[in-house]
């Protein structure tokens, strides 16, 4: 268990902010209708997939009520009559990195040329599924507030010192798999099905759990230069325009000079 990966910037910004947060509303109450009504249950403790839709939901900081509207919708109540499927489109971007992308779409001829002329517009290729998807793990992705909240504190709180090794115990103990330092916060992953499992047991142990979602985390990364990571951003960032896009998820190393480069983008 490392805690030093670098691939937390890849998902830093969705973590972090998103400039259009009206279209990212529209997309995540998308994500919940489907599984709520996939999913047979409206009840996220019963719905495995409900649950990490609406946590991921609340990461970004979406109203309650924007989130219970989605859910009834799977219910019928206020239903539009849309019918959405899910997809994945794969290929590679600029310098050979591999691309994910998740869709959820009512129309998969509109997303299907969207995704590929995104991708000939980068100087990419569209490939077959199963091309990329080899190179990526499912994973669950927690992230935790560094201030503590029990009275036991296993932890120290911001205003002392992170012993990174105290929380490096309570990470393996929780269930963890690894964890990443993000600043004022962590990021822990965990096995796909064991994310509530591993969120209730940090929760248990004092540690405030920010949000969490199911993410795919590259198996090996591609080193690239700082004009090839600005092209690949590019091609993410065109590819997130889209309604139907939900998630884009790549294999591009993210190092210090790249990530500073990117920031300076912003």
């Amino acid at each position: 268990m490392s805690g030093h990966s670098k691939w937390a910037t890849t998902k830093h910004r969705k973590f972090a902010q998103d400039a259009k947060r009206s279209a990212l509303f529209s997309k995540l109450s998308r994500i919940i209708t489907v599984a709520a009504r996939t999913g047979g249950d409206p009840n996220p403790e019963n719905n495995f997939a409900l649950a990490a839709a609406v946590e991921k939901a609340r990461m970004n900081s979406m109203p309650k009520d924007k989130i219970d509207a989605a859910i009834k919708k799977a219910t019928g109540a206020g239903a539009d009559g849309a019918t959405f499927e899910e997809g994945t489109y794969e290929g590679y971007g600029p310098a050979g990195v591999a691309i994910y992308v998740e869709v959820l779409t009512d129309n998969r001829n509109r997303t299907a040329a969207d995704v590929r002329s995104a991708f000939t517009h980068a100087g990419g290729n569209l490939g077959t599924t199963g091309s990329v998807a080899f190179q990526f793990e499912r994973k669950g992705a927690i992230a935790v507030d560094k201030v503590i909240v029990s009275d036991e504190k296993k932890v120290p709180d911001r205003e002392n010192a992170v012993d990174e090794d105290e929380f490096m115990l309570a990470v393996a103990e929780a269930g963890g798999e690894d964890y990443e330092d993000q600043g004022d916060s962590w990021l822990v992953y965990t096995a796909y099905d064991q994310m509530q499992d591993v969120q209730k047991a940090l929760e248990a142990q004092g540690i405030e759990v920010k949000g969490c979602e199911l993410t795919m985390v590259p198996v090996n990364t591609t080193p690239v230069s700082v004009a090839d990571a600005k092209k690949v951003m590019r091609l993410v960032d065109r590819l997130e325009e889209s309604d139907d896009v939900q998630n884009v998820y790549h294999t591009m190393e993210m190092t210090d000079e790249i990530e500073a480069a990117l920031e300076e983008d912003e």
